[in-house]
């Protein structure tokens, strides 16, 4: 199965930076569960182990997963880093998405 999700240059630095600090073999996992103040969040974590169905997002030294139900909520999406005035963050920018909250960590279809 391909993949129309990517990753910025700034999104794989930051990841590559946070799993330095993790034991050998980590990952950051990417997925999609309900919740958040518009029905859909974001959820970020580092992970050691690989699903048979997960995606895998490799780019300068960070290596993503996706597993394959919240693939169908990524499709098309960028995973980016912004640092701005009110903080540092992942930011997905996701083509689907009609609504987010103010923070951008959940989103409505």
């Amino acid at each position: 199965m391909t993949t129309n999700v990517t990753m910025t240059e700034r999104a794989a630095r930051r990841i590559g930076e946070i799993l330095k600090t993790e034991p050998s073999g980590a990952m950051l996992r990417v997925s999609v569960e309900g919740g958040g103040c518009s029905g859909f969040q974001y959820k970020f974590d580092v992970e050691r182990t690989q699903a048979a169905d997960d995606i895998v997002l490799a780019r300068d030294g960070a290596t993503v997963l996706i597993d394959s139900v919240s693939l169908n909520y990524l499709a098309g999406s960028e995973i980016d880093f912004v640092d701005d005035l009110i903080g540092a963050s992942f930011k997905v920018n996701n083509p689907q998405a009609k609504a987010s909250c103010g923070c951008g960590t959940s989103f409505t279809l």
